[in-house]
Parts: structure tokens; C-alpha cells; sequence
């Protein structure tokens, strides 16, 4: 499995949580953590066809050996509470927790929003982490240098394109909760901070943005290109290191190839 330069021995004999790991950005962090020497418990959503090989693709038995790999639907308190349990039976602490899992559940206009659609994106993008967080608080403070890393978005600074007005609000409401996160657990010796993705070529942008759109954003991308998944893995690793960035907690850090300047 490459490592994508990242030291092999950087997170060895740490235990992290990814959620949202089957596929996309959730994979690669993964799988990076794998390739660090961590031991990974990886939440992969619920099971569709296709939808398997980002995270289990090309990676070696020892990796294997090292992976705990549970389904669960977190947009039901149910779902967070049983896969909450399921990680304190897997782990005597949790080092790092990657609050991953979300998505958009489709475009939808501000005028044809209803009571269902709003709850299923709050739920999955906002509630599961909070839910899924406070479970695992204990198992955070017995590592001794905890941290959280918590997905937002570019859209939260910038308000989505249209459709998309509830996802974006659900993952500023994630960048302000942990800003609040952070000044709580501190004295527990827990960091939490946010990785922000831009227009990240991945299942997400393939589902939700058109070809025509996602050409027009890489043009005006400094960089001149849409990132890629592993674009973003190091800035996870980066804050979920004691050792790069401990004195780090509070903070976002925008992966937007220049997309937006901050």
C-alpha cells in the first residue's frame, strides 16, 4: 500500500476512528492512517453495490490485520449509539476520531425544502458527529493526547452553490461546534479542529455537480485542477498528530487548491 511519503511509523500503535470511510476523502484517510501503522476502526456507511473498493483496494494482509471495518446508518440516533458501542468494544481508548461521514442527500431548493429532507442532512452531517463524539469523550481523554478532526466544507464559508443551502449550513454548524469542542476539552487533553474540502473530485461532485460545472470551478482553481482525496489525507494526519500539531486546536484548515483564500 503507498504511503504517499507519509513516515510508517508516524500514528504505529494508534487507535483512529474514520467515519464515512468506504469511499472518497473518509478512504484515503483510511488508508492512510493504515499506511502510518495506526490500528483503524473504519465506519463504511451502509453497504451499496459498487460502492467497496476505495477503502479495501490493494491493501496488504498486514493492513487488513490492522482494520476493523463496521456499517452502520448514522443518521439514526440508533445507528450512532450501536457503532459507538461497537468502537469501546474494539478499543480500551480511541487516540484519534475522524468525524467523516456526511453528504448532500441530493440538491434541493430552498422553495421545495420540506421537513424530511432538512432532518435526514441534519442528521447524518450534523447530529452523528455530535452523538457519535460525546460517546466516545471518555475513550478520548484515556489516550492522553486525543484529538478530533472534524470534515466541514468550503461551502460553509461560502454558502454552497444552489440546492445546497442546509448541507452548507449543517457543516458550518461543524465548524463552529468544534471551535466549542476545543475550548471544552482542552483541559481533558483533547484537540479538535477541521479540515475544510473544496471541490474534491470525488463520488460526491460525480453525484451532485454536473461535467459542465465542475470544468468551469477547476478554472478558476489557482492550482487549475479539482483536488483529489489524498489531496486531503495529510491535513487529517497533520492535526492528528500529537508530535506536528499539538499546540494546534480550534482551527480550520482549508484544502481548496487556492479555490478560497482565507
Amino acid at each position: 500500500m503507498t504511503n504517499h511519503g507519509y513516515a510508517s511509523n508516524l500514528f504505529a500503535r494508534e487507535q483512529v476512528v474514520v467515519t464515512g470511510a468506504r469511499r472518497g476523502i473518509g478512504a484515503a484517510v483510511a488508508r492512510a492512517f493504515l499506511a502510518t501503522g495506526a490500528r483503524v476502526f473504519a465506519h463504511s456507511g451502509i453497504t451499496k453495490a459498487g460502492n467497496e473498493d476505495e477503502l479495501l483496494a490493494g491493501l496488504d494482509e498486514e493492513s487488513r490485520s490492522r482494520l476493523t471495518l463496521a456499517e452502520g446508518d448514522l443518521a439514526s440516533e440508533e445507528g450512532c449509539l450501536q457503532l459507538a458501542a461497537a468502537i469501546k468494544a474494539a478499543f480500551d481508548r480511541v487516540d484519534v476520531l475522524v468525524n467523516n461521514a456526511g453528504t448532500m442527500l441530493g440538491r434541493k431548493p430552498a422553495a421545495e425544502m420540506d421537513a424530511g429532507h432538512y432532518a435526514q442532512v441534519v442528521d447524518l452531517n450534523a447530529r452523528s458527529a455530535v452523538l457519535l463524539t460525546g460517546e466516545l469523550i471518555p475513550l478520548l481523554a484515556r489516550s492522553g493526547h486525543g484529538a478530533i478532526v472534524n470534515t466541514s466544507s468550503i461551502s460553509a464559508r461560502t454558502g454552497g452553490s444552489p440546492g445546497s443551502s442546509v448541507y452548507s449550513a449543517a457543516k458550518a454548524f461543524i465548524t463552529t461546534w468544534t471551535r466549542a469542542l476545543a475550548r471544552e476539552l482542552a483541559p481533558q487533553g483533547i484537540r479538535a479542529n477541521v479540515v475544510s474540502p473544496g471541490t474534491i473530485m470525488t463520488d460526491f461532485h460525480r453525484r451532485y455537480s454536473t461535467p459542465e460545472k465542475l470544468t468551469a470551478t477547476a478554472a478558476g482553481i489557482p492550482l487549475g485542477r479539482l483536488g483529489t482525496a489524498e489531496d486531503c489525507a495529510g491535513a487529517y494526519l497533520f492535526l492528528s498528530s500529537a508530535t506536528l500539531s499539538g499546540y494546534i486546536t480550534g482551527q480550520v484548515i482549508e484544502v481548496n487548491g487556492g479555490q478560497l483564500m482565507a
